[in-house]
């Protein structure tokens, strides 16, 4: 008896087995049938679903020049049109390289769309991280940051710090060394940052040790989501860990002096006193700002460093700018920037702004339709995954002039009659979106024009650099790098140091 039940069992088990494979492929087939069906009864933009699961996600994510928006949009973008669908991410999704659709998606945040991140982001940076937020909460996030970051305090407290970090930065450029320009930006931003959020001081052991930690859970935040032994994301979620044990021990030392006696010089002394988040809450925001300071705007530096060199009369032009500012405040018998200066680094900010059009250190963003939306005569299903990419709005030939071209000049030019201005246009641009817009446009976009403004200030007044690298170019991988780290050499200006 219990041999004919084995055997039963046995052959049940074969039968299952052989099963199998036509199960999966009816289940795929499925699959396939509903999606036509879907598609039959919405009007949904050309394009390729990929691979069922997978999709197209490994084709988008291929490597490839930030001064270009990549093989793969180039090949969609030619054979679909601006907007095509495709499935990325494991979800299906509308991709955007159309500007006004781009707009129409930022300016309906919490009506029409909401931001959507792969939950791996979330995983790593945090669910209270003001990246993945939506709703009010990220409302009241925003609001912290914002005050935290208001126009006095850029223009006193922070003018000052952008400064002194600035300095510390280029004094020790040694001449004619081959040092690697990104790594300096990098220190520059993230000892700005580490001041500016926990009043830690550059140099100090704690500092440093912080800096390494950050630096592995950078590499895991750009990394393939693989939680096993040995992967960089499972390293960066353990260096994340103690990280948050180290702001953690930083707010129990403030605690401890008592609400009343809580310094608001940095961001966490300012919070802990004026708002009611949960410690949960601070950690994570303390987290994702030290990330969203540091990374994107020593990219964005790096990135002048490199365009720079190919464009001798930007350089000349800068340094006759910086030289007048210099002078009026020798003759004044002052030292430090203030916001004066700043407001007359006109032809700096189109520098700026050139360089965060052609370089893209922000290149799409994730958002989700809220309900069906129409647009030009193409559905956006509810629920599916919208890519608003900025980086093709920016590189479109048909909106800027020479879109490969490194050219400051474009930001001075009148948008109704074409002459040339000598005032700062960028901003009146609706096309141009680095700091993303609508509810959700970037809190620190003042800090990070100010920090490149000021950096760039003290380096062509100091420097002459050249790139030791030909074939070092930025990379999106997705996330803006330099392979090689951008090297450099840099030699003092002779007779004329301001350091």
């Amino acid at each position: 008896m219990v041999e004919r039940q084995s055997a039963s069992m046995s052959s049940d088990s074969e039968v299952i087995l052989c099963l199998l494979p036509s199960v999966l492929a009816l289940f795929l087939f499925l699959i396939l049938i509903r999606r036509k069906q879907q598609q039959t009864r919405l009007h949904l933009p050309p394009g390729n679903m990929g691979w069922p699961f997978l999709g197209e996600t490994l084709g988008y994510l291929k490597p490839y020049s930030a001064t270009s928006t990549g093989q793969f949009m180039e090949q969609h973008i030619s054979r679909y049109g601006k907007i095509y669908k495709s499935n990325l991410f494991g979800e299906p999704t509308i991709v955007s390289a159309d500007a006004g659709l781009n707009r129409f998606i930022l300016q309906n945040e919490g009506r029409l769309f909401e931001c959507s991140y792969p939950r791996s982001i979330g995983g790593i940076l945090g669910k209270w991280s003001m990246l993945v937020l939506v709703g009010d909460m990220h409302r009241d996030m925003r609001m912290i940051s914002l005050n935290f970051l208001s126009h006095a305090r850029l223009r006193t407290h922070l003018m000052r710090e952008v400064e002194k970090h600035t300095l510390l930065v280029l004094s020790s450029w040694k001449e004619n060394s081959v040092f690697s320009a990104q790594d300096e930006a990098k220190k520059f931003t993230f000892n700005l940052m580490a001041k500016h959020i926990m009043s830690l001081d550059p140099g100090k052991p704690e500092t440093e040790q912080l800096k390494k930690l950050y630096v592995t859970f950078m590499k895991g935040v750009v990394s393939a989501p693989v939680n096993l032994p040995g992967t960089a994301y499972r390293k960066a979620l353990q260096s994340r860990s103690t990280i948050l044990k180290f702001i953690e021990s930083k707010m129990e030392e403030r605690l401890k002096e008592g609400a009343e006696n809580i310094d608001e010089d940095d961001l966490l002394g300012w919070v802990l006193k004026h708002s009611d988040l949960s410690k949960e809450q601070i950690l994570d925001l303390i987290l994702s700002l030290l990330f969203a300071g540091h990374e994107t705007s020593s990219v964005a530096i790096a990135l002048a460093i490199y365009f720079l060199p190919g464009c001798p009369n930007a350089i000349q032009q800068l340094r006759e700018e910086h030289t007048e500012i210099a002078k009026a405040k020798k003759q004044a018998g002052e030292t430090e920037l203030n916001w004066d200066d700043y407001k007359k680094m006109g032809f700096t900010q189109c520098v700026i702004s050139e360089t965060l059009r052609l370089g893209n250190v922000v290149r799409f963003l994730h958002r989700k339709a809220l309900k069906d939306v129409r647009y030009k005569g193409y559905d956006i299903p509810c629920g599916w995954k919208v890519l608003p990419v900025i980086a093709a709005v920016h590189l479109d030939p048909l909106l800027f002039d020479q879109p490969q071209h490194f050219n400051p000049w474009r930001w001075q030019q009148n948008n109704n009659s074409g002459a040339s201005s000598s005032s700062y246009t960028s901003m009146t641009s609706s096309n141009f979106m680095p700091f993303g817009g609508g509810p959700r446009l970037c809190a620190g976009s003042e800090l990070a024009k100010l920090e490149m403004a000021v950096f760039i200030h003290h380096l062509v007044l100091n420097f002459h650099w050249d790139l030791e690298d030909d074939l070092d170019q930025p990379f999106a991988f997705p996330f803006v790098d330099f392979q090689n780290g951008l090297p450099i050499t840099a030699r003092r200006h002779q007779n004329q140091s301001h350091i």
